[in-house]
């Protein structure tokens, strides 16, 4: 019995750190291959929500963006979620041309008006407004990773007078969440609340998944 508890204690020390090494790995090959049309240097986007019902929110990206390939001459957004999104869609440079529904996502396409090459950089700055997206008690906004990322900065802001009760960040794919900290929120100065996240080097094709209780 002594044996066998002793085994089980090094297997259970041992596949975590397989699990790791298999992960470091993959996140190696990764970096070298770096698929699509480009990588993000930094995605730092701001979720507003503009009153206590949560009846009017507005959305703000910057994203910092560095081709991989030659001849390009577009860029593709999206967007999902409860009540109306994407209006009054804005971004610069490039002029949106189509906006279309796949699965739960609606997609944005926008015409870069020039040919980007391998190796040119582009900054987007992109938002748009939100309706009646956030009227329940729990709320969440999410992040996909879908291009190789450097970095990722999000920030939800509430009103003054409807602080957060709880923030959990979920990542989808490792079926993993953690209630964030004080550390992770602060009062502006003009009293709102402001939920800070940030993750480097996140996995390709993972989901991050800010929930809140309000």
């Amino acid at each position: 019995m002594i044996l066998g508890s002793q085994n089980m204690n090094v297997a259970q020390m041992i596949f975590p750190l397989l699990t790791d090494v298999y992960e470091w790995l993959k996140s190696s090959a990764i970096q070298m291959i770096k698929p699509g049309m480009y990588e993000v240097l930094s995605y730092d986007s701001t979720l507003e929500i503009l009153d206590i019902e949560g009846k009017e929110a507005i959305f703000y990206k910057t994203e910092i963006v560095r081709f991989l390939q030659d001849n390009i001459i577009a860029f593709q957004d999206q967007a999902w979620g409860d009540g109306q999104i994407l209006l009054n869609y804005q971004c610069f440079p490039g002029i949106p041309v189509d906006f279309y529904r796949s699965g739960h996502k609606t997609h944005v396409l926008i015409s870069l008006r020039e040919i980007k090459k391998k190796g040119d950089q582009l900054i987007f700055n992109i938002k748009w407004n939100i309706k009646n997206g956030f009227l329940s008690p729990d709320g969440y906004w999410g992040t996909d990773v879908d291009h190789f990322t450097h970095k990722i900065f999000t920030k939800v802001i509430f009103p003054s007078n409807r602080q957060p009760k709880k923030i959990m960040l979920v990542e989808s794919d490792r079926r993993k969440s953690n209630e964030l900290t004080s550390e992770n929120i602060t009062q502006l100065s003009d009293k709102r609340w402001q939920v800070n996240w940030e993750k480097e080097n996140p996995k390709l094709n993972d989901h991050y998944l800010l929930k809140w209780v309000w």
